[in-house]
């Protein structure tokens, strides 16, 4: 079985520090520019020093470059490439063929989720072009997934976690066509978390002002196994827009459910606290299509976080009012619940506890009735708990002491030593072994814990005060990362550079939804025989577009199923909350819903 990764997402510096320490085996971090999330973008300097962390442990940064390019920059993506191979990451995540037609740095190379990659024939392209791997549409059932990893030499990627499109990534042109943010150039806009009313074709309306389009979270938790067993070998948490406790949290559980496995970095993290996703911002879960065909995948009612249930209103009065729970509540909690139709929440200023519940005194009382359910979306303590957290990765390390040197190896067998000098031998050589032991095992802030002591000689040890013992310690210590740098790029630097071989593309459409938005982009594609009919819908909007394919759909939340006796011949539209109308088009074959701009 290959080594695993748990990849996840870093916004920022401090993100990315957070997802190595708490777990991760790589991270994904946004470049300074096209990185598909233009607000979690970084400079180089911060790249190079989170690369220089991750590589202690062997873990991997990946930089995503996965927007679509115009013809002026294209051109400076080459400098770019050239500069991050400098500073050491180990890999890029593409959607553009026009970086294809560049010289490419001998990365790990990965065809991004925006690449539209839902089976077999799109995943040997990718293979026969020289990827390293491949990122599996989130739609994709458990059998599909097993059936690509049989049939197929490269790595496969898959989501475990974190939000989800409800179109076919890369594939969703809504933002763009309701203005000038693009979701393929990194600023979209979520027009799928937005509210929407159903109209048919006489103007009846079906549903008003709800979130039609917003689906759940995704939450990979109970098929983590079964992904293993069907060969995925990176699991990726969404999430590069998301805060630093979400990271630390998140990526802490996955973690621990792949603890068992072999995984491709090194080192043992100790944690100081008890990870829980309900904590984290989530749309509630849904495991969506793994298992196959699953209804529980939308959330019309809000797009925001809800929180976990804790109980219902028994009394309430002007200031305060009473929850039946359980749960503790404390100050500084943040409250939620459904007031007038709308999810709203409010900031707890006080409670007192009583019999079979809280008298909670909130910083505004809402229009609370009684038997209201009431949730919690931000759990004070626990956000304090994660900031606040000591939680350390460390790498195992096993020291020898002889009479004039003390040599360490590593859980990965890197060697590392440093002399003793000027050394007298020691008259009472119990005594002396027991001030090593004590003082050698101070691992303290460092990145290592001594799991074994051994001692060669014992007889004919020297003598060290503690102060040289802990001087030789970090010197030790020092030597040992530093090697270890050394070690993994040594492995870095011995990748060939990248060679992209053209191989024939598995064409389903020759137009504006290959999303090629630049001149390199248009001759790849030649390269491998497709004659582009036109450019992307970024250059260009195009009449009577596919703005987005979904497996999600709306007859079939509503209980409208054309499979089950729906009128055929009604038209269904949406309205947005603009008065823009768009048409709804039913694939029933594919069990897909299809969202046209209106003419």
């Amino acid at each position: 079985m290959n080594k695993l990764e748990l990849l996840s997402p870093a916004k920022d510096k401090k993100c990315a520090i957070s997802a190595i320490e708490y777990g991760a085996d790589a991270l994904y971090i946004g470049a300074p520019l096209y990185g598909a999330r233009k607000n979690a973008s970084n400079s180089l300097e911060d790249i190079a020093q989170v690369v220089k962390y991750a590589h202690k442990f062997f873990v991997r940064v990946y930089v995503t470059l996965n927007t679509i390019l115009d013809d002026s920059e294209i051109n400076q993506v080459q400098k770019m490439l050239d500069n991050l191979y400098e500073i050491g990451i180990d890999g890029i995540i593409v959607q553009d063929f026009g970086i294809l037609k560049l010289k490419l740095p001998p990365f790990l190379i990965s065809a991004s989720t925006q690449c539209d990659i839902r089976d077999l024939d799109k995943v040997k392209f990718f293979e026969k072009l020289g990827f390293d791997r491949a990122i599996l549409a989130r739609e994709l059932s458990l059998d599909e997934i097993k059936e690509i990893c049989k049939n197929s030499k490269i790595e496969i990627e898959t989501f475990i976690h974190g939000a989800l499109c409800v179109s076919y990534s890369g594939q969703c042109y809504l933002s763009r066509s309701q203005g000038a943010r693009s979701a393929n150039r990194g600023e979209c806009a979520q027009p799928c978390r937005k509210k929407y009313t159903l109209i048919n074709d006489k103007g009846k309306i079906y549903v008003k002002d709800k979130h039609l389009l917003n689906l759940k979270d995704f939450c990979a938790k109970d098929c983590i196994d079964d992904l293993v067993k069907a060969g995925v070998v990176s699991f990726k948490i969404e999430g590069r827009l998301k805060d630093e406790n979400y990271v630390k949290n998140v990526t802490a559980f996955y973690n621990l459910k792949l603890k068992n496995y072999k995984r491709i970095s090194s080192g043992k993290v100790f944690y100081d606290f008890a990870p829980d996703l309900n904590k984290s911002f989530n749309r509630d879960y849904t495991s969506y299509f793994l298992r196959g065909k699953n209804d529980d995948i939308f959330n019309l009612d809000t797009p925001k976080n809800r929180g976990e249930f804790i109980g219902k209103v028994e009394f309430k009065n002007n200031k305060y009012f009473k929850i039946k729970t359980k749960t503790q509540i404390n100050p500084q909690d943040g409250l939620s619940g459904f007031f007038a139709g709308e999810l709203s929440g409010m900031l707890v200023n006080k409670v007192e506890k009583t019999q079979g519940g809280y008298f909670v005194y909130p910083n505004k009382m809402p229009e609370l009735k009684t038997g209201q359910e009431i949730y919690r979306n931000l759990d004070f303590e626990f956000e304090k708990k994660l900031k606040n957290s000591k939680t350390k990765r460390k790498i195992a390390l096993k020291i020898t002491v002889f009479q004039d040197k003390i040599i360490s190896v590593d859980e990965d067998g890197i060697l590392a030593s440093v002399e003793i000098k000027d050394a007298q031998s020691a008259t009472n050589p119990d005594v002396v072994k027991k001030t090593y032991i004590s003082q050698l095992q101070k691992s303290g802030e460092s990145d290592f814990y001594v799991e074994q002591i051994d001692f060669k000689d014992e007889n004919n040890l020297a003598f060290l005060k503690v102060a040289q013992i802990n001087a030789y310690r970090r010197e030790l210590f020092d030597k040992a990362i530093k090697n270890r740098l050394e070690e993994y790029e040594k492995k870095r630097a011995s990748h060939k550079n990248k060679v992209i071989t053209p191989a024939k593309f598995p064409l389903k459409n020759n137009d504006y939804r290959l999303n090629a938005h630049n001149t390199k982009a248009l001759e790849f594609y030649k390269d491998c025989g497709v004659d582009v009919k036109e450019k992307s819908y970024e250059a260009k909007k195009v009449q009577n577009a596919e703005l987005m394919r979904t497996k999600h759909c709306i007859r079939r939340a509503l209980n409208m199923c054309l499979k089950k006796g729906a009128n055929q011949k009604e038209k269904l539209f949406l309205l947005d909350e603009n008065s823009k109308k768009f048409k709804l088009e039913f694939d029933c074959k594919n069990c897909e819903m299809i969202i046209k701009e209106e003419n």
